[in-house]
């Protein structure tokens, strides 16, 4: 049972994406929750599509960003211009001024570009030549990265990946969910055809109420128990730091309002985990070397962390 509101999007969403419906799931959860979102996955997967249908289903500004090595910090967040007739600078907003931001193939870029994003992400506003600009609201990020194994590309450093609330993959459709894409496309591309179907004012009264989706102690600790066995782990260099267990309650209270519910439940928690702990956490080099990955990990974790279990009275 979803909630109504947050089902219509997810339906619209549907007329475009064809079998994503757990990413667009995720990327309502991380619109409700003010987080951001890295998608990394290969070209031609529909990374694009997936982010101009959920600007489109709320009515949002959408602005898109093409990195390239040679973008330039201005280029994203904008530059004064010097207005001779006036005699003052004029500022010249950039494409981070939207509401939903496609940030393309982010680790295309040099370091000093990607944190010229990363700032307003976290911030919230950007500064230019010392005067501050707030962004607008809503603002939601997707960052699009191809895999770190490609050429010419610039890894996140751990601090950064640290700000995104998601990181998630496409993955490539099965045979009869292509074979769908290419009959809903062969007159005409389904993106030209959506309309809204909430406006951003309920958007942003829903972002308001999912922060009074209640949240357990006892699923508080659970979340801690987890975070603090990311740490502890032999596999594990660096683990997951505070800001990763706020993330995921976070995540959690939007889950919870996506399904119709007003409070978290421990199920929350376990599908959510992989998405918000695999890449705030570094594995040492012998585990690489032994072929583990973080969600190995997490999935062992979550295995040996007693669930909180809540008793109804009679």
């Amino acid at each position: 049972m979803y909630h109504e509101k947050l089902e219509t999007i997810l339906h619209n969403i549907e007329k475009v994406m064809i079998g994503k419906r757990t990413v667009a799931e995720l990327s309502i959860v991380s619109l409700l929750a003010q987080g951001h979102i890295l998608l990394e996955d290969v070209p031609g997967v529909g990374k694009t599509m997936m982010v101009r249908a959920l600007a489109k289903s709320v009515g949002a500004k959408f602005t898109r960003i093409q990195f390239t090595p040679d973008l330039l910090p201005s280029d994203v967040i904008g530059v004064s211009i010097y207005n001779p007739k006036e005699l003052t600078f004029q500022f010249r907003p950039g494409p981070i001024m939207g509401n939903i931001i496609l940030a393309d193939e982010i680790n295309r870029t040099s370091p000093k570009t990607q944190s010229s994003l990363l700032e307003g992400m976290e911030e919230g506003s950007v500064t230019v030549d010392g005067v501050t600009h707030r962004l607008a609201r809503p603002f939601f990020v997707m960052a699009t990265q191809n895999p770190i194994e490609y050429e010419g590309t610039y890894p996140l450093p751990e601090a950064q990946l640290d700000r995104f609330l998601l990181k998630l993959k496409m993955g490539y459709p099965n045979a009869k969910e292509e074979l769908e894409v290419l009959n809903r496309i062969q007159h005409s591309p389904p993106i030209e055809d959506l309309e809204p179907v909430i406006t951003l004012e309920e958007l942003q009264a829903l972002q308001k109420e999912v922060k009074n989706i209640v949240v357990d102690d006892k699923i508080k600790q659970y979340i801690v128990d987890l975070a603090g066995s990311t740490r502890e782990h032999p596999n594990v260099y660096l683990g997951v730091s505070p800001r990763g267990s706020i993330a995921l309650m976070k995540a959690a209270q939007a889950y919870a309002m996506l399904h119709g519910r007003d409070y978290v439940i421990p199920d929350d928690i376990q599908f959510l985990i992989p998405y918000i702990f695999s890449h705030r956490m570094i594995l040492k080099s012998e585990a690489k070397y032994d072929g583990i990955e973080p969600e190995d990990v997490i999935e062992r974790i979550v295995a040996r962390t007693r669930v909180p279990v809540q008793r109804v009275a009679k």
